[in-house]
């Protein structure tokens, strides 16, 4: 649906990396990626209030996280900053998406947030416009604002739209919270994968960089991998974990590995997505 309301669900959903090359790094520090991302049907949700105040609201914050950081809050005071709008809003936030797990939870809300008020503001910036806008809260926020399934180059800002099998997916959250610094920031991750361009990248090829260092400092990451490799050798992790994931073409396939899970891991079945579900937004 194009036309949404204050009153309307604003779905934030998950991502998957189908691969993730590293393949240099900037002088500023930032790493040189090349990934597909896939959207998934697993979701956070947001519902907005308007405020005439022109506060900035989170009606529901994180434990842990203070409201002012909050990438939900900061991504509706930027586009407040960026077009001079003098409205507010409350921000409501139904968290389903484990933090810290490598799904992009965190800049999914935050692109939504962006969508979202954008349209109900009516601030009139493109989505490109936005693209940019998010990349300054985070480097995976720019392909949730795109809402394409597609190749990512750069620090994450440069994308060849990919079209993409109908998928299943079984992915495997373990008791592990992996920091993104912490694995980007190991002396011993490989940085020098050779590029490639994205027409040549081929579904079901290409690994993640990151799945090593994370599964050598994280035990519960790499016994949610191998058990999962066990099911499906092409099982990978995503970002820079902790959540694993493995592709079925048919979902009862997948439902049928869920059934096989280890007691005490958690786990779920999700469809990949033709598109974001704000593809279409304006």
């Amino acid at each position: 649906m194009n036309r949404r309301t204050w009153d309307s669900d604003w779905p934030a959903p998950a991502k998957l990396n189908l691969f993730l090359h590293v393949v240099g790094r900037r002088d500023d520090g930032y790493h040189l990626l090349q990934t597909v991302f896939r959207f998934i049907d697993r979701y956070d949700t947001l519902h907005f209030d308007p405020r005439s105040d022109g506060d900035i609201v989170l009606a529901n914050p994180i434990p842990g996280v203070p409201a002012d950081g909050d990438l939900t809050v900061r991504a509706a005071r930027l586009l407040q900053q960026a077009t001079g709008c003098r409205r507010g809003a409350t921000i409501h936030l139904d968290k389903q998406l484990p933090m810290g797990g490598g799904l992009g939870g965190g800049s999914s809300d935050a692109a939504t947030v962006l969508l979202a008020l954008n349209h109900l503001w009516q601030t009139g910036l493109t989505r490109p416009q936005l693209e940019k806008l998010g990349l300054t809260l985070g480097a995976d926020v720019p392909v949730f604002v795109h809402g394409r399934n597609t190749f990512a180059e750069g620090i994450g800002e440069a994308f060849t739209d990919v079209t993409l099998p109908a998928e299943s997916y079984l992915v495997v959250h373990p008791e592990a919270h992996v920091p993104t610094a912490a694995i980007f920031g190991a002396p011993e991750l490989k940085r020098d994968t050779p590029a490639i361009r994205p027409g040549d990248w081929r579904h079901g090829s290409g690994h993640n960089d990151l799945e090593a260092i994370a599964c050598a400092n994280f035990p519960p990451v790499a016994a949610a991998l191998a058990w999962l490799k066990t099911i499906n050798p092409n099982a990978m992790m995503t970002g820079s974990g902790a959540c694993v994931f493995a592709g079925f073409p048919r979902r009862s396939a997948a439902e049928g590995a869920l059934e096989a899970l280890h007691d005490g891991m958690r786990a779920w079945v999700a469809d990949g997505l033709p598109e974001h579900p704000l593809a279409k937004i304006q």
